[in-house]
């Protein structure tokens, strides 16, 4: 089983690790051709082809121009500690073990606009670009086309071996779009999470997020690899509702907010 989370917008380059271990990111070649291209742009450019202010303009420059290779703990941070943000409030890293996180790095990803797909443990240096950015490069419209089947095909290397070959879809819709089904070779699970309000249940967001962190970190010290053990998913007050649920799309219910 192989589980996929969104990245955050929010970065947490302050705090220390609590693990000195570290892997490399597999498309640092792919990411300095975009780190290039955005080098091109102005702040003001950046900040109105993300739809950002100004200041998150200067910002996200001058992180393009400090980035460079190769990564070290001196002067970037592992993947899944640098993110902060709902999913990873959920995830909650800090609480897993170093059994866990080795389980973590092995059945985790993190898929991202600039990094591809990112293990727990793969060093990254700050940045902002999300999946849905139109940027043209290389000869792609925008990142959906740029990735192209990369993406892909580096989750299906990582899902060799598995039985049954399951990939547990916690990512946004923005993010899961750069995951090309017909490729991959896997059951896509994607669960929904719903909390009641005004006297039904109903999607909602900060929750949602919150609750595909809390159940990747529930499936990871679980050790979870097969969607009937998913099913017992029951972290913050939810729970398996099978009349709701359909084969791909198990619902999970919570009464209280």
């Amino acid at each position: 089983m192989l589980i996929v989370v969104s990245p955050a917008k929010s970065l947490d380059f302050e705090s220390p690790v609590k693990t000195g271990k570290y892997t490399l990111p597999r498309f640092t070649d792919q990411s300095r051709e975009l780190v290039e291209t955005l080098r091109e742009h102005s702040p003001e450019d950046l900040s109105e082809l993300m739809n950002i202010s100004a200041r998150l303009g200067e910002l996200n420059a001058r992180r393009y121009m400090n980035w460079q290779l190769p990564f070290t703990p001196d002067n970037a941070k592992q993947a899944a500690f640098a993110f902060t943000g709902d999913v990873y409030a959920g995830l909650d890293v800090e609480s897993l073990s170093a059994k866990d996180l080795e389980y973590a790095q092995r059945h985790l990803r993190i898929l991202s606009g600039l990094y591809g797909v990112l293990r727990p443990l793969d060093l990254m240096q700050p940045y902002r670009l999300e999946m849905g950015t139109r940027l043209s490069v290389g000869g792609a419209k925008d990142l959906y086309g740029f990735w192209g089947e990369q993406i892909t095909q580096v989750l299906n290397e990582d899902l060799k071996g598995d039985r049954p070959r399951l990939l547990v879809n916690l990512t946004s819709n923005e993010y899961f779009r750069s995951v090309k089904e017909k490729v991959l070779e896997a059951d896509v699970i994607s669960p929904v999470f719903k909390d009641h309000k005004n006297g039904e249940y109903k999607i909602i967001s900060f929750y949602a997020k919150k609750a595909r962190g809390m159940m990747a970190a529930w499936l990871i010290r679980h050790r979870i690899t097969n969607l009937e053990g998913l099913t017992g998913f029951d972290a913050g007050g939810y729970r398996y509702s099978a009349a709701d649920s359909t084969a791909n799309r198990p619902v999970f219910l919570r009464k209280q907010t």
